[in-house]
């Protein structure tokens, strides 16, 4: 009889122990707004039945959280924006190598961590924005355009302490060379109509109202102005025309929002499967019409607001993993030349 209860007691444990475990889920660090990204996150719970426990910042802090923690992180995957930032992770050794075929299939190897440490998810390209009452668009074809003497006190651009456009001049470092990234560094400072200050959105205020007549910014900020529900950015919007640089040669120079599975990951295989989710159709279809950026997949299709300034457009095909080896020599450029 000691024996039955015994065996009664073990197999209710087992049961309970089941039935009370906790259920799958995976732990997300992510600079990207919860905004942009909690709604696909939602959607793979729906879908998949794993839980999203989403932790948002600032890229810098959650990097020293991911250090800090070490061994003991809760973090399954980083999300964060731009291949500096994701090649940075890699050399903290806060990312591990992933082994996926999905990912491997759909992610171009242009925009992908040459080990698998990290995947491009989205892009967005950082163009030429012009106030359309005051430059025609034949008079700019290049960046390189932007050091012309006749766009001087002209140009409104952010910091050089921005990663974009650390990243602009790494890309332009690996086609022009040093001398080529400085020489154009210089000639962009000189053109300056303000020194650089506030962010993307504040170099498109300056082109749209004019203190400025042209401005360097990503393409999905200029995109969600012109649906905004805020009349003073739909009004500035609609003073802004784009251009698509260096299309009769590199091609326009584009970055990412990528992530990686974090080298000390609890759930990485959960991890791998929400990475997989967000290049699906599904997923890219949301990337492209909510978000206003280009799916990393060629057969979604974009959003009207930004297929109206034309797409498919040529883009550098430059692995994005040299942004991120370049970037030192980058900032050295910019302390030379005067970039503030």
């Amino acid at each position: 009889m000691k024996k039955i209860n015994r065996y009664i007691g073990v197999s209710l444990c087992i049961f309970l122990c089941a039935c009370t475990s906790a259920p799958p889920e995976v732990n997300v660090y992510s600079y990207r707004k919860e905004s942009l990204i909690k709604p696909l996150l939602d959607q793979f719970t729906q879908d998949t039945g794993i839980q999203v426990n989403l932790v948002t910042g600032k890229a810098d802090v959650l990097f020293q959280r991911l250090k800090s923690e070490g061994e003991n992180t809760p973090a399954d995957l980083l999300l964060t924006v731009d291949a500096g930032r994701l090649y940075r992770a890699k050399q903290a050794e806060l990312l591990q190598a992933i082994d996926s075929t999905v990912l491997t299939e759909t992610v171009p190897v242009n925009l992908r961590d040459p080990d698998n440490q990290w995947f491009g998810l989205s892009y967005r390209a950082r163009v030429i924005m012009y106030n359309k009452s005051k430059v025609k668009p034949e008079e700019l074809a290049d960046y390189e355009d932007l050091t012309d003497e006749k766009w001087r006190g002209r140009l409104c651009v952010r910091s050089s302490g921005n990663i974009y456009n650390q990243s602009l001049l790494a890309s332009i470092i690996a086609h022009l060379g040093e001398s080529g990234a400085a020489a154009w560094s210089e000639g962009v400072v000189k053109n300056f109509a303000r020194p650089p200050k506030g962010n993307d959105r504040s170099q498109m205020s300056g082109a749209a109202v004019g203190e400025c007549d042209i401005a360097i910014a990503n393409t999905y900020y200029l995109a969600n102005w012109l649906q905004s529900d805020k009349p003073q950015e739909t009004e500035m919007a609609a003073q802004l025309g784009v251009l698509f640089p260096n299309q009769n040669n590199r091609g326009t120079h584009i970055n990412i929002s990528g992530a990686g599975v974090t080298r000390h990951a609890k759930n990485p295989a959960n991890a791998i499967k929400l990475l997989e989710y967000l290049v699906s159709d599904k997923a890219q279809e949301w990337y492209a019409n909510t978000n206003n950026e280009y799916p990393v997949k060629e057969s979604i299709n974009v959003s009207p607001t930004i297929k109206s300034w034309g797409y498919p457009f040529k883009a550098d095909t430059l692995n994005l993993n040299e942004l991120g080896t370049l970037n030192a020599t980058a900032v050295k450029i910019f302390d030379l030349t005067g970039w503030k």
